[in-house]
């Protein structure tokens, strides 16, 4: 990001405690004009707490959350008119249409007329299908719908809570292709999630939170080069393979009898002349780029992430 980039939204020392535990511990992160910022965690870590609170749900026990620097607790109204937000799932009226879903939550909004429904609609891809009801809708339509009643004030920052859940591939891969069409017409979207593969593909920066900690915060390709490349070796005896190569660093054997290892890619040929010392023929070397879920796990210690 530029040095001269003004953050949309900014969190500093966020913390919640409920019956004198504390559950949110200190978060502070910036999301900025235009971006896709990922907000990473298994479920349970804290995602849902912390979205409430940036959208004044619940109250934080410490910390401010600013949006283009108005606080959201002394200037609650002027601070949230131009954020949208679904948290968890998108409540709708199923026996009502798409429009009149919109046009009931417009009303609360000054200056929303029936162009602005449209053009919502129309931006989600709900334009042919607006009037049905909306019990004939599919999930992922449903998620769109939400989407549209949240874009109906014009927001500069758009927040989604787990907005892939219960989508098939495609509705998945709509989706991001949706989410990156609005940060390229300069909205800004925090989107929590705890699928790895799709925060790498959507966001340009990630903060990875486990048991209420930010654990790192940064662009996707800054935080994939912390990350060790993993080696994949085809060699026989496979056993003997393992043994050596432990002395590497994390090493395991697939069913197959590939050995994998956590090592830099330099250090490959000194490991490949240890094996053929030993006693070990190689067939094959394979070296795998790092993947947002390997940082995941370095951090994390082991987390499970669904």
């Amino acid at each position: 990001m530029e040095a001269n980039a003004k953050p949309v939204l900014s969190v500093r020392g966020l913390k919640k405690a409920i019956g004198g535990k504390t559950i949110i511990h200190s978060l502070s992160f910036d999301v900025y004009g235009g971006e896709v910022f990922g907000f990473l965690g298994p479920n349970g870590s804290g995602k849902t707490t912390t979205i409430r609170m940036l959208v004044d749900l619940i109250r934080p026990t410490e910390g401010s959350v600013l949006y283009e620097g108005k606080d959201l607790r002394r200037h609650h109204d002027e601070a949230l008119a131009k954020v949208g937000c679904i948290v968890e799932n998108p409540e709708m009226y199923p026996y009502m249409s798409g429009w009149d879903n919109l046009e009931h939550f417009a009303a609360m909004l000054p200056g929303v007329g029936e162009d602005r429904i449209l053009e919502a609609a129309v931006t989600v891809g709900l334009d042919a299908r607006i009037h049905d009801k909306v019990k004939t809708y599919s999930l992922g339509m449903r998620q769109r719908l939400g989407i549209a009643q949240a874009l109906l004030g014009r927001p500069k920052l758009l927040i989604l809570d787990e907005p892939t859940n219960g989508l098939d591939p495609q509705g998945i891969k709509e989706l991001r292709a949706f989410i990156r069409g609005l940060a390229a017409q300069g909205v800004s979207v925090f989107v929590s999630s705890h699928l790895l593969s799709e925060i790498e593909l959507m966001c340009d920066r990630v903060g990875i939170l486990s048991k209420g900690r930010l654990l790192a915060v940064d662009r996707v390709d800054k935080l994939l080069a912390r990350s060790t490349e993993t080696v994949r070796w085809t060699a026989t005896p496979s056993a003997r393979a393992l043994a050596v190569l432990a002395g590497a660093g994390e090493a395991r054997i697939d069913d197959g009898g590939v050995v994998a290892v956590r090592m830099a890619r330099d250090a490959t040929a000194q490991w490949n002349r240890k094996l053929l010392d030993a006693g070990v023929e190689v067939h094959g070397i394979e070296i795998r780029q790092p993947a947002l879920e390997d940082l995941f796990l370095e951090l994390t210690e082991g987390d499970a992430i669904d």
